[in-house]
């Protein structure tokens, strides 16, 4: 990854205010809530709002990004929180994870670099076991008219790093879906999601 991409990551993580806040997704609570806690893995977790919540609920959390700030801001979470997270910094190759070592796998605005994002979903896949379950929300290729409108709903501005329907059915062929629909929400979360945008919802099931 560049080290534009990481600096960004460093820059907006290394302030003391967490940048997307520090509740969880409202998606990915709606969803956890109604699963059996077991292992769990987070992409691009940033600054730790949806670990620290799966933690509280009982799961065995996993977590990676790219960014050292939003590592440290995890863990801080999570002390205050009494809960720990198994947290790693750098390429997802690297980091040592197992085929079929986690019962879900969540993304979270996991905007990864278009020239990486399908092979790391595909080492994702082979890291979810056999009837677990991915729970994805992320900003979709419609969202640029309504950042242009209102720059604090945040997001990429590059239309590469935004999703469709038909490229995550493209990545995640082998799966039972629960639910794909791109549609609108009212975003809350910290300063970096504030407004109505567009994203994906993603709910499935690995074969």
């Amino acid at each position: 990854m560049s080290s534009e991409w990481l600096k960004m990551w460093d820059t907006k993580f290394g302030q003391e205010k967490y940048a997307y806040g520090t509740q969880p997704n409202e998606y990915l609570k709606a969803k956890l809530e109604t699963l059996k806690p077991g292992t769990i893995l987070f992409g691009a977790e940033g600054e730790g709002r949806n670990a620290v919540f799966a933690a509280q609920l009982g799961w065995q959390v996993s977590a990676f990004d790219i960014s050292e700030q939003g590592r440290k801001k995890t863990l801080k979470l999570a002390d205050k929180n009494k809960v720990s997270i198994d947290y790693k910094i750098g390429e997802l190759a690297d980091l040592g994870y197992s085929p079929g070592q986690f019962d879900a796998i969540a993304l979270i605005y996991a905007h990864f670099p278009p020239n990486i994002r399908s092979s790391y979903h595909k080492l994702l896949h082979s890291y979810l076991k056999k009837g677990g379950t991915i729970i994805f929300e992320a900003f979709s290729k419609g969202h640029l008219e309504f950042k242009k409108n209102n720059p604090s709903v945040g997001g990429p501005s590059n239309l590469d790093y935004l999703f469709s329907i038909e490229e995550l059915k493209t990545d995640f062929k082998e799966y039972e879906i629960l639910e794909l629909k791109q549609t609108t929400v009212e975003l809350n979360e910290g300063d970096g999601h504030i407004g109505i945008g567009s994203v994906i919802r993603f709910l499935a099931k690995k074969k």
